[in-house]
């Protein structure tokens, strides 16, 4: 219980000693969790450039030929990563801040490769002589906001806004303007749906309020929660009501951005606390955004990945085959993920015959140019993709939505139907793409992409097993 206490607190003081000892034991805890998820997932080990920097560590992925990863183990790793941020946030924090320094200097654990550095001076750093720094919040602060109860009236200070409002206004003002910098910073500066974008700033978006929201007087922990969760909901209204972006990638994006956020606000919430905490240092902690943003936009580099979904048809390949290179009118959709704006095939023709002919497959949104490049009747047949449509319509208050992800961010680049004939002639056909997905973590999108590939897979293996069975 006090070792629980000292890692998920926020009330304990962190020595160097103590901030060594956890440091190493449960870094070593998060690699040999690591390592098994990774041997029970694909039979290898995970790289150990993953820690340093996650470009190399796929790169080395790739090199040795591991292939695709199954889905449980990036949400696996993902759900086990959680734990060690926040311990390895929380004490830096109180680390920086026992050691005579802006506890601000703790959230440098957040940044990629510079957090070694960071830790190993916090690690070094003595504890100043006249004892720690680092003030736990004071009592009552929990449930409620912390006013004298024999305070009289005229006691108070005289203000034409109150200071909880106040309080308020520049917390939530401070968190939006902050989560709408980094959208113009990161998407139309960069070009970039990054992992700083989507993990650092809605944590930002949290200290910031919370410690603006608690920095002249201790205020309630729910309400600082509750403050933190508003903004978010406030600046993707505002993304939403400048079209932006679309509702349904605001809907996806919530969830991560949620968790953060509360996460960040806990940590600002006991900043707010410290003596030697100060908004300047705030605003220090976000100007790295940008820097982070533009690292990670030198070193972000897509991987290509593969999602195939297969079918059983009573039909032999032979009388299939017609129908893979070229099928009618699908029905409308009635699944709900394509009718609220993901683009869904609806037909497909083909120019010519053999390697060179051009299929077109047409989508909601418009057409896929396919030039076929293996020609293999029944039993194959590969295609490159030259052009392609947007991936979804946004659903929005207005007809249209240009969102930036909608265009060379989810890219198809190849693929792949497989005649497999089976017993009492039937079919196994198999339906293959390979991808790439610029947004990153790619881990967290790929959840919701590869859904969506499986799912539009299913609509065109579906409709050629119908024409091929009928009679």
């Amino acid at each position: 219980m006090k070792l629980l206490r000292l890692w998920f607190g926020l009330s304990a003081t962190v020595t160097r000693r103590t901030y060594l000892l956890s440091g190493l034991g449960l870094m070593a805890l998060k690699v040999l969790v690591d390592n098994g998820i990774a041997i029970a997932a694909t039979g290898r080990p995970w790289s150990l450039w993953a820690y340093l920097a996650p470009s190399m560590a796929l790169k080395a992925n790739q090199a040795a030929d591991v292939g695709p990863t199954p889905d449980w183990m990036l949400v696996a790793m993902v759900l086990v990563a959680l734990p060690f941020v926040w311990i390895g946030v929380s004490m830096s924090v109180r680390r920086a801040a026992d050691a005579g320094t802006s506890p601000f200097l703790g959230l440098l654990f957040l940044v990629p490769i510079v957090n070694w550095i960071a830790m190993i001076v916090l690690a070094a750093l003595p504890s100043p002589a006249s004892g720690s720094r680092w003030q736990g919040p004071p009592p009552g602060v929990y449930r409620t906001n912390v006013v004298p109860a024999d305070a009289a009236p005229d006691s108070l200070p005289k203000r034409e806004i109150d200071p909880g409002v106040k309080a308020t206004l520049i917390g939530m003002l401070s968190s939006v303007a902050i989560g709408l910098g980094m959208i113009g910073v990161s998407i139309y500066s960069m070009k970039l749906y990054g992992a700083a974008l989507f993990f650092a700033t809605p944590f930002l978006m949290g200290v910031t309020t919370a410690f603006a929201y608690n920095f002249r007087a201790a205020r309630g922990l729910p309400a600082t929660i509750g403050l933190a969760l508003l903004s978010v909901v406030v600046t993707g209204s505002v993304v939403l009501l400048f079209a932006i972006e679309g509702l349904i990638c605001l809907a996806m994006a919530f969830p991560i951005a949620a968790v953060l956020s509360i996460l960040g606000a806990l940590v600002g919430w006991a900043l707010a606390h410290q003596a030697g905490a100060r908004p300047t240092h705030a605003m220090m902690s976000v100007l790295a955004l940008p820097a982070l943003a533009g690292a990670e936009h030198q070193i972000a580099t897509p991987q290509l990945r593969e999602v195939t979904t297969a079918i059983e048809i009573d039909a032999p390949p032979e009388r299939v085959w017609p129908n893979v290179i070229g099928f009618s009118e699908l029905p409308p959709p009635s699944e709900l993920t394509f009718r609220l704006g993901i683009a869904y095939p609806m037909r497909a023709r083909i120019d010519g015959e053999g390697v060179g002919a051009v299929r077109h497959c047409e989508f909601s949104t418009g057409p896929f140019v396919e030039p076929i490049t293996i020609w293999e009747p029944p039993r194959r047949l590969a295609f490159d993709v030259t052009a392609q449509p947007p991936s979804m319509s946004e659903l929005s208050p207005y007809k249209n939505v240009k969102a930036a992800h909608l265009e060379g961010y989810m890219t198809s680049k190849r693929g792949e139907f497989r005649l497999v004939p089976l017993p009492d002639g039937r079919t196994r056909l198999e339906g293959s793409t390979w991808y790439t997905l610029s947004i990153f973590p790619e881990d967290y999108w790929t959840i919701f992409g590869e859904a969506l590939l499986h799912s539009i897979h299913g609509r065109v293996l579906g409709h050629i097993k119908s024409l091929s069975e009928a009679r």
